[in-house]
């Protein structure tokens, strides 16, 4: 079940059915199945303190996945921090709402075993993304 939930920060405009839907039909590429996925859309302020209390980082980000997946059954809670994704689709010259399906779409691919730390595993999310993105763009 995915949850869409909101901590100092409105609830962004999207649809949570069709979010849903697209969440499910990209952890099937992956060959997994979608259990207790949380979204929490936040400020900066909060990201900030769940990296600094979970994480030990101190800087903003744009997104944190806490992964709680079990074999083939992805699981997790995804913060978001609306602020950061709205300044770096300023910054990249992208639409917000396209930002905001990247970053959404980013912590399922975490959730997948996607990752984005070591040399080359950056440019594979982006085209991970990109190809989950064309889904959402075609009404999926």
């Amino acid at each position: 079940m995915i949850t869409f939930n909101t901590i100092n920060a409105p609830m962004p405009d999207i649809d949570p059915a069709r979010i849903s839907a697209w969440v499910g039909e990209v952890a099937a590429s992956y060959g997994r199945k979608v259990g207790d996925v949380a979204y929490i859309f936040c400020d900066d302020s909060k990201i900030l303190e769940v990296n600094r209390l979970h994480l030990r980082h101190d800087y903003y980000t744009d997104i944190i996945t806490f992964d709680y997946t079990e074999g083939k059954r992805i699981g997790g809670d995804i913060f978001i921090s609306l602020d950061t994704v709205r300044s770096n689709a300023g910054e990249q010259g992208t639409d917000y709402r396209e930002e905001l399906h990247r970053v959404i779409i980013h912590g399922i691919l975490h959730l997948c075993g996607e990752k984005d730390k070591a040399p080359g595993e950056r440019e594979q999310m982006e085209a991970a993304e990109n190809r989950a993105l064309a889904l959402i763009a075609n009404g999926g």
